[in-house]
């Protein structure tokens, strides 16, 4: 009989070359890093070995599989058998179908391929796994909304999948680069596929190639506001923090109104990109229900999320300037909200007066009021100091980009213990821990927590810290002076004075901590 080829875990039907092929799958493959679409008949994009297990040809100790190619189908069912849970799929190219093999070579080729069937053991060159993370400077979860009506004709449909293939391409798609997906607009919208479907740009090319052409009404609008609501849901691959981009594709005008679509957009996180391309011709222009269109439906009118190409033809010299605005997330202003978008500093009072029990609950306030914010290396972040005459940067902005990582840094302060020169203090903290930052895309927030009188001048340092662009907070327990508080906390110095009598109070000011934040933080954009 024939002999049998040994593959890896990852090994997509889509990868095999025959009509009929004999396989040997690896024994010890991670279940959870199978992706298997449909059942009994499997889109050609699945793991080969993963259907095989979905199917209970062979189990997680590997075997030989026969695998037979198939034509494509409509539609992939999800459903969850021996461990897998496969995804659905709608209108593949091809497919294949799984059956027990011969196992005439089983045994050398399953020893034989073993060591590729787990690609964490760092044995693989360095090169390929970087490719798989794509390019972690891109922060961008990404719905390309292409033009799938009747003004733009299949041919130019098939140069805007060209397009579009090649913007995928030079993104640097990845598993922790940007992921995209689609959605085809035309007189109802249709979501080709998710940002969870695919992490590798050979995929994603593969996917766009396959895409058909629905014809149609333009209703651009309708799927924008479809897309903005549905495609983003973690269930469907969006990562927390990550930037929500929809870049809408119009050739000539649209057949629906954008207004309403783009305020969705907006109230949902997502930042709207227009992608114009053949302006409307002047009788065209009679029929377009809203000529400033494009201003209404982009994130902000302020010249970035608009870009126009006066053809499909000759379009490669303008794939790398959209691909840079698209990787550019400090420029994505409708991600931005007071949870991912400041800078928190904590200056934490560490005299003898406060004790080693209060200490803690302090620490607890601050851990409450951190967990709040969305900490990530583009998003906010979280900084600690503590002082008694002398200052200890306990860990600065740049220290920790994760929450967890942050709340475990709090919880490990040790207290100091000593006197208490809050007014020097400041002057440290905005000179050491936001001068790095001041020029950075966060708004600056200081919170200053003290149980007790300080032996220097607080008014003088405070003043500074504002002219630095920072908005101060201050949280007095026990003896600390009212006066003082309010010389350091910013204008209207009531909303940004708190006080307790004991230090069990702090926990009930977290919240108007962050609302305060979160005010402050509004205001400014106004």
């Amino acid at each position: 009989s024939l002999a049998s080829t040994a593959i890896t875990c990852f090994t997509r039907g889509l990868d095999l070359r025959k009509g009929t092929e004999d396989v040997l799958c690896p024994a010890n493959c991670p279940l959870w890093q199978f992706y298997v679409f449909g059942d009994g008949v499997y889109a050609s994009l699945s793991s080969v070995c993963g259907a095989a297990i979905h199917s209970g040809v062979i189990t997680n100790t590997g075997g030989a599989v026969r695998v037979q190619t198939l034509p494509g189908q409509e539609s992939y069912p999800a459903v969850n058998a021996n461990g897998i849970q496969s995804q659905v799929l709608s209108r593949w190219a091809s497919s294949f179908s799984v059956t027990a093999g011969t196992k005439n070579t089983a045994l050398e080729a399953v020893g034989r391929s073993v060591s590729t069937a787990r690609p964490s053991t760092g044995k693989r060159p360095k090169k390929t796994l970087d490719k798989k993370a794509g390019n972690k400077d891109c922060k961008a979860d990404i719905a390309f909304l292409i033009d799938g009506s009747y003004n733009i004709g299949q041919r130019r449909f098939n140069l805007q999948k060209n397009f579009v293939g090649k913007v995928a391409v030079m993104l640097g798609i990845g598993t922790e680069g940007p992921h995209v997906g689609v959605v085809q607009a035309s007189e109802h919208p249709k979501i080709e596929f998710y940002l969870k479907n695919f992490t590798a740009a050979k995929e994603v090319l593969f996917a766009i190639k396959e895409l058909g052409f629905r014809g149609g009404n333009s209703n651009t609008g309708k799927a924008l506001k479809y897309t903005a609501q549905k495609f983003f849901s973690l269930e469907n691959g969006a990562r927390k923090g990550i930037p929500k981009i929809i870049v809408v594709f119009l050739d000539g005008w649209p057949s629906d109104d954008l207004e309403e679509a783009g305020i969705v957009a907006r109230e949902f996180g997502v930042n709207v990109f227009i992608v114009s391309v053949a302006k409307p011709t002047t009788e065209e222009l009679g029929m377009v229900q809203d000529i400033g269109f494009v201003d209404k439906a982009v994130c902000r009118n302020n010249g970035f999320f608009s870009y126009h190409m006066p053809t499909w033809f000759g379009t490669t010299k303008y794939v790398k300037p959209l691909v840079q605005k698209l990787c550019s997330h400090e420029q994505m202003l409708c991600s931005k909200t007071c949870y991912n978008s400041v800078n928190i500093g904590f200056l934490i009072d560490g005299s003898s007066s406060v004790g080693e029990s209060n200490f803690r609950l302090v620490l607890e306030f601050v851990s409450n009021v951190a967990k709040a914010f969305e900490i990530s290396d583009i998003g906010s972040k979280v900084a600690a100091v503590q002082f008694t005459y002398d200052q200890r940067t306990e860990f600065g902005f740049t220290d920790h980009t994760s929450k967890e990582k942050v709340l475990s840094a709090i919880r490990s302060i040790r207290y100091m213990s000593g006197g208490t020169a809050t007014g020097d203090a400041i002057s440290f903290t905005t000179r050491n821990v936001f001068g790095p930052v001041k020029d950075g895309p966060n708004k600056n927030f200081l919170v200053v927590l003290t149980d007790g009188q300080s032996y220097d001048d607080v008014r003088g340092p405070a003043a500074a810290a504002q002219k630095a662009g920072i908005t101060v907070f201050s949280v007095g327990v026990a003896w600390a002076p009212l006066d003082d508080l309010k010389d350091m906390a910013s204008e209207p110095r009531e909303s940004h004075t708190f006080f307790t009598r004991e230090f069990t109070g702090l926990e009930q000011m977290v919240p108007d901590i962050i609302r305060g934040i979160c005010k402050d933080y509004l205001d400014s954009k106004q």
